[in-house]
């Protein structure tokens, strides 16, 4: 099933202040997006993300990364609407309609929600009512008590067949306005089912929700593994570090492309994962992995890492050498790493000493790399 996600962000969220949109003010390091971004970019179900802003919010999507987006309307439904008619075009098998105020997704949520989609046209995180429920005048005087048996507050991304989303959606007129797109699907006929929700998926509305949905995502167990490799050097032209080619007039021999600093760091996110080493993920005994690019073996680390629910936030690599020198080629080893592993650039670090001539490394017979990785989880 192709799913993509939508992130709705289109609005200007002036009851949370800060002078600018809060789906764009920081929160616990980064701007309130970029956590809705990187859950859903990691996730193994969702194939593409379609960003829905305001219009004058180009520059602060760029600053993001985000190419993909489209503008949105005056009202929430109107925005999700012009999402969906973007999508249209090369339509996904299913779409999950997110909420930029909601920071909170892990993906737990979204593989639930990509689950239920196996056997329900429409599905949504929820979590049932827990406290008592009043009803009131406009004194606030109390005239009935609700029974809060079978009621849920719903969460987002609530997600949905494509296609008879959009045929709802086309059918409802433009100027209707819901409380959510479940509201939508089931006038149409569609069902729907919930799924667990989660606490941490509050909605960000007021100033003071920041607060709160900080300590809800600052309650993280960081994990920090570490990786060594090593590799002689034999015939060759050059060296691969960090998928960096840099000439030298040996050559690495190794079952794969010998790229010791990315094999140190993949070991580095296993065992912050606690997932083993390379070598069982990767044989060096399977010849399907001869000459491998070591970005295969780096990339699965980090999806492992994610699958895990786990966030990768930082990675030191450590070249150990007499020659070739690194320092030239540094800032071109550290723009790959952090291109592969999609971390902002002062998350990676990349340095090289040597061993004062001492050893195997300081007789030049070879050059080794280690490596640290921490991964956040949630407490």
């Amino acid at each position: 099933m192709r799913i993509a996600a939508l992130i709705v962000a289109a609005g200007r969220g002036e009851r949370a202040g800060g002078g600018v949109p809060k789906q764009f003010r920081p929160l616990a390091g980064k701007p309130m997006l970029s956590w809705s971004l990187e859950a859903l970019d990691v996730s193994p179900f969702v194939e593409r993300i379609l960003v829905v802003a305001g219009d004058g919010d180009g520059e602060r999507l760029a600053a993001l990364g985000v190419t993909d987006w489209v503008v949105g309307d005056t009202t929430r439904t109107g925005s999700v609407r012009r999402g969906l008619e973007a999508l249209a075009p090369d339509p996904p098998d299913a779409v999950l309609i997110h909420d930029a105020a909601r920071p909170g997704l892990r993906q737990h949520t979204i593989e639930r929600l990509c689950r239920a989609l196996e056997t329900v046209q429409a599905t949504a995180p929820a979590l049932a009512v827990a406290d008592a429920l009043k009803a009131t005048d406009m004194e606030r005087t109390v005239t009935a008590d609700v029974s809060r048996v079978g009621l849920w507050r719903v969460q987002t991304p609530q997600a949905f067949h494509f296609a008879p989303l959009l045929r709802a959606f086309r059918s409802t007129p433009p100027e209707a306005a819901f409380d959510d797109d479940l509201a939508i699907a089931r006038a149409a006929g569609m069902s729907v089912r919930l799924v667990e929700g989660d606490d941490q998926l509050m909605k960000v509305t007021m100033a003071e929700d920041f607060t709160q949905a900080e300590s809800l995502l600052g309650q993280s167990a960081p994990c920090v593994g570490t990786g060594f490799d090593a590799h002689r050097f034999g015939p060759g032209d050059h060296v691969t570090l960090c998928g960096v080619r840099i000439p030298h007039e040996k050559g690495l021999v190794g079952h794969s492309d010998a790229d010791a600093a990315w094999h140190a760091l993949t070991d580095a996110i296993l065992g912050a994962i606690g997932d083993g080493d390379i070598g069982d993920q990767f044989p060096p005994t399977d010849p399907k992995w001869r000459g491998a690019d070591s970005a295969v073996f780096l990339r699965h680390a980090a999806e492992l890492a994610a699958k895990a629910g786990g966030r990768l936030v930082h990675v030191d690599v450590t070249v150990l050498c007499e020659r070739p020198k690194v320092k030239p080629h540094r800032e071109a080893m550290r723009i790959r790493t952090a291109e592969l592993l999609r971390l902002p650039l002062h998350r990676v670090s990349v340095k090289a000493t040597t061993t004062e001539r001492l050893g195997f490394l300081g007789r030049e017979e070879g050059l080794a790399a280690q490596a640290a990785a921490t991964v956040v989880f949630p407490a």
